[in-house]
């Protein structure tokens, strides 16, 4: 099972250290990341196994989000089947 987590917000130092050490708490593994910057603006998209996760998948969304509003930044974590019934054409 796989989960996308979308980070977008002023860009500062750290992003990708805070979101990632959130994840590694949570048991969930991140295995793609990409990134990018424009202007001031950070935004991130990880897809990230949480077959192994260590709680309700909806309490790690609900923290990631909480993160986000604490870094002045929207986290959000959506399940992989959420994602792709969203973007289905």
């Amino acid at each position: 099972m796989r989960a996308v987590i979308t980070v977008v917000g002023k860009d500062t130092v750290g992003i990708l250290a805070k979101v990632s050490q959130k994840c590694a708490e949570s048991n969930v593994n991140i295995n793609e990341v990409t990134q990018s910057v424009l202007e001031d603006i950070f935004c991130m998209i990880m897809v990230a196994d949480i077959s192994k996760i260590n709680k309700d998948f909806g309490a790690f969304s609900e923290e990631m989000k909480k993160m986000g509003c604490d870094l002045g930044m929207s986290v959000h974590v959506m399940h992989e089947t959420i994602f792709n019934s969203m973007h289905r054409i």
